[in-house]
């Protein structure tokens, strides 16, 4: 394989949102190894045409966006605030399901008088009537700014904060900051409170993409197919169990006549309906096993349903994946791609 056909995938090199990529390859069979962690570089040794490359989430988009790698994983939060102008980096996933998190306005506690948006609005006004302006300390200027203007909120600056972004209202560099949170605690151990209706974006971990890139080599789109064909499905067993039980009867058309019939509540004969095979043993029988795959929430009505015709020894699995007719994920790739 030559050098440009490798697929090169950025990924986060620490805290919660890199293990909980760690964690997602791992279960989709494509772990990734990393001799040790202060290096940059690993592999999958199930895809050898993949080399992955260990950076901070913060600078993954750039990486993307400048051609150093194909595919990354980053924050949705930092690609809405990265991505305002950059056609070639495409969101191939935008919910992977973990490193989720919000972007919100807080205020001091002590502001008992601000509890909205609303009541921001007014304060702006307050503001500027005094000949001051709102300062808001913040990490993520475009989308703080647009999503204020779109509130017709125009009174304020923005200030720019390294480090501790809780701190800056205490050590009086900023009035209120702008800033994710996934439980509050850390707002609430520095005094500070979300104000309601100051949720500006909701985000977690997500899939991105060089679009340059990817079109300019089949090799690569080939390889992204078979990642996102297993995350897709893994992700999509999370949602069902697998159901078996033992039913006597005359004949597995018989079975399947009375799981079909007595369903009252529809998903819990299966995808299509259940599958039932002979059960062989020693003594002559006329017992079956009768197989339905259903959403975890219809465990207890399925079982219930398979009682109701006389199963018994009932087990339930979990599906490692589930792969549909095709990928959707893949499908809408293309398109983007396109």
């Amino acid at each position: 394989m030559t050098k440009d056909n490798f697929l090169r995938i950025a990924l986060p090199s620490k805290g919660s949102l890199a293990n909980g990529t760690m964690n997602l390859l791992s279960a989709c069979g494509l772990g990734v190894s990393r001799p040790n962690d202060r290096q940059y570089f690993g592999f999958i040794p199930a895809l050898p045409q993949v080399k992955i490359l260990f950076q901070r989430a913060g600078d993954i988009f750039t990486k993307v966006e400048e051609g150093s790698v194909d595919l990354g994983i980053t924050g949705y939060d930092v690609v809405c605030e990265e991505g305002q102008s950059h056609d070639d980096v495409i969101v191939i996933w935008d919910k992977l399901g973990y490193g989720k998190c919000r972007l919100v306005l807080a205020v001091p506690e002590s502001w008992v008088d601000v509890s909205s948006i609303e009541d921001l609005a007014e304060l702006t006004l307050l503001f500027r009537d005094k000949g001051k302006s709102l300062r808001i300390a913040t990490k993520y200027h475009h989308l703080t700014q647009k999503w204020l203007y779109e509130k017709l909120i125009v009174h304020f600056s923005l200030v720019a904060v390294q480090g501790a972004m809780e701190a800056a209202p205490t050590m009086g560099y900023a009035d209120m900051i702008a800033d994710i949170t996934s439980t509050g605690t850390t707002l609430r151990e520095n005094r500070l409170k979300q104000i309601e209706g100051g949720t500006m974006l909701d985000s977690q971990a997500c899939l991105i993409g060089n679009k340059r890139l990817l079109q300019e080599s089949k090799i690569k789109i080939e390889t992204t197919k078979v990642i996102l064909e297993l995350l897709e499905a893994q992700m999509e067993s999370k949602k069902y169990v697998s159901i078996t039980a033992n039913v006597y009867g005359k004949s597995a058309d018989e079975i399947g006549d009375m799981l079909m019939d007595k369903s009252e509540l529809t998903g819990i004969s299966g995808f299509q309906g259940p599958t039932i095979a002979k059960v062989f043993s020693q003594e002559k029988n006329d017992w079956y096993a009768a197989t339905i795959v259903v959403k975890q929430s219809m465990l207890l009505s399925a079982i219930n349903h398979l009682r109701n015709v006389g199963g018994t020894d009932i087990t339930v699995s979990s599906p490692s994946y589930v792969f549909g007719y095709k990928s959707r994920i893949y499908d809408q790739f293309l398109q983007k791609l396109n």
